[in-house]
């Protein structure tokens, strides 16, 4: 039996109202599994038969042509195609920051906060393994994963260093786009990870608002003039999201630009919360809840400097 806290409760009744119910209900069902395919080694066709031919059910992400939802009893994990690097494993919301960012070849682009290294491999393929990609990881025992991930998809354009990214700027790096994927209280991930309930708190929500605008200033100070910072969150609390953005708008003048992904439910950002009110274009900002696609929960945020 799940456990829910009372100030998650409350907070979460006021956030979502009526859909509160819906919304707990989706901590008891099961996000989609999805597979995206990695089109550096191989293609969709070829990976889309290989998996029928496996028996296994296959329905295309609406919002990304290259990823598929899968439903089946065998590992999707335990084949010859996963290790050698022709699909990738990973929740279908975490597609969409990438997606967003919409990194091109030749372009000098950033992941602050990189590993695992979903969002990375995914960015360097986006790039064609042209122009360069750095994939930072402040925590040293996270960077097997996202060196083995970036080695097992063929990612040869990147360069992986380990910094805390709040300081990162001090190097005197200068970037086209930056995805800024934050720490987060992961809120949104409770569909897939039920125990983020014995942690969440609001001061661990505070604590973590804190160091995520500590690394937004530094992203900014990294980004050339007219480059794109992607924010995002796998956590719906507004003190992480929506108030970030709110105060990086006045702070640094950054523009919030319009999101829209097709094929993806979503809402806007919300522009109050607890008697604050945020600047109007945070409801450019989208929100993603597991009851909207059977995915995460997740935050998104393009911002423009």
């Amino acid at each position: 039996m799940i456990k829910i806290p009372k100030s998650f409760e409350k907070k979460y009744r006021q956030l979502l109202g009526d859909e509160y119910e819906t919304f707990v209900e989706h901590f008891f069902i099961f996000a989609k599994d999805c597979v995206r395919v990695n089109t550096l080694k191989t293609n969709v066709k070829n990976i889309e038969k290989k998996m029928i031919e496996r028996g296994w059910k296959v329905e295309k992400v609406p919002w990304y042509e290259n990823a598929f939802f899968v439903e089946t009893d065998d590992s999707i994990a335990k084949t010859e195609e996963h290790f050698l690097g022709y699909y990738y494993m990973q929740d279908a919301a975490s597609l969409i920051p990438p997606i967003v960012l919409a990194p091109l070849p030749g372009e000098f682009v950033l992941d602050l906060c990189a590993a695992p290294g979903s969002k990375s491999t995914l960015i360097g393929e986006m790039m064609k393994n042209k122009g360069l990609l750095v994939a930072n990881e402040k925590d040293p025992k996270r960077l097997g994963a996202l060196t083995s991930n970036l080695q097992r998809i063929g990612i040869k354009n990147s360069i992986v260093i380990q910094r805390d990214g709040r300081f990162l700027w001090k190097l005197g790096m200068k970037f086209d786009k930056i995805l800024l994927d934050v720490p987060c209280s992961a809120s949104g991930t409770i569909i897939t990870n039920k125990s983020v309930l014995k942690f969440w708190s609001e001061k661990i929500v505070r604590r973590l608002s804190n160091l995520q605008k500590q690394l937004i200033e530094s992203a900014v100070k990294m980004l050339k003039e007219n480059g794109v910072i992607v924010y995002s969150t796998c956590s719906l609390d507004p003190e992480e999201n929506e108030e970030n953005i709110d105060w990086a708008i006045r702070k640094f003048n950054l523009k919030v630009e319009e999101v829209e992904i097709k094929g993806l439910k979503y809402r806007n950002g919300i522009t109050e919360w607890n008697g604050k009110n945020f600047d109007g274009d945070v409801k450019n900002c989208i929100r993603i809840y597991p009851q909207d696609n059977l995915t995460e929960g997740f935050f998104i945020c393009k911002l423009r400097k």
